[in-house]
């Protein structure tokens, strides 16, 4: 597919704060993927060192307790999947599974470093719109397990 085809990203999640001509650059370096409604799109437990965004759908991130799906969480349009992964390549921590039709785009850390590399200005509004959504995610968390022990106490 050349460049002309492939579809722009859109104003949505960490590609926001993009002019139009950096969210086009942005979306040749990664890739769209439709997924039907129950089709997993990330394994938990499996290699996971990509970035990706919802386009358009939703998908619910869960996990496995006991022999049952425990859902953690549901993401729509603009939510990101990954951001741990991107900086710190590992296994998934969730399975991410689509809740009808959803559209993703996703870059691998090794396209992301060349986009990085290859337009900096827009890279760095990426990374900092990243950066903010992990910070908000870590603060959630410390808000939850903060009440948790709160509640646990007797």
């Amino acid at each position: 597919m050349s460049q002309s085809e492939t579809p722009d990203l859109p104003p949505l999640g960490f590609a926001r704060d993009l002019n139009d001509e950096q969210r086009r650059q942005l979306s040749a370096y990664g890739d769209f993927t439709a997924a039907d409604d129950g089709q997993a799109i990330i394994v938990e437990g499996a290699p996971q060192d990509s970035l990706s965004m919802v386009v358009s759908g939703t998908v619910h991130v869960q996990t496995e307790a006991g022999g049952r799906h425990i859902l953690l969480t549901s993401l729509r349009a603009g939510d990101v999947i990954g951001e741990v992964n991107i900086f710190d390549p590992a296994e998934a921590s969730a399975t991410v599974v689509s809740n009808g039709f959803a559209v993703l785009w996703s870059i691998s850390r090794t396209k992301l470093e060349a986009f990085m590399h290859d337009h900096p200005i827009a890279s760095s509004k990426v990374l900092l719109s990243i950066a903010t959504t992990l910070s908000k995610k870590l603060r959630r968390t410390n808000e939850k397990a903060a009440l948790q022990q709160l509640l646990s106490q007797p």
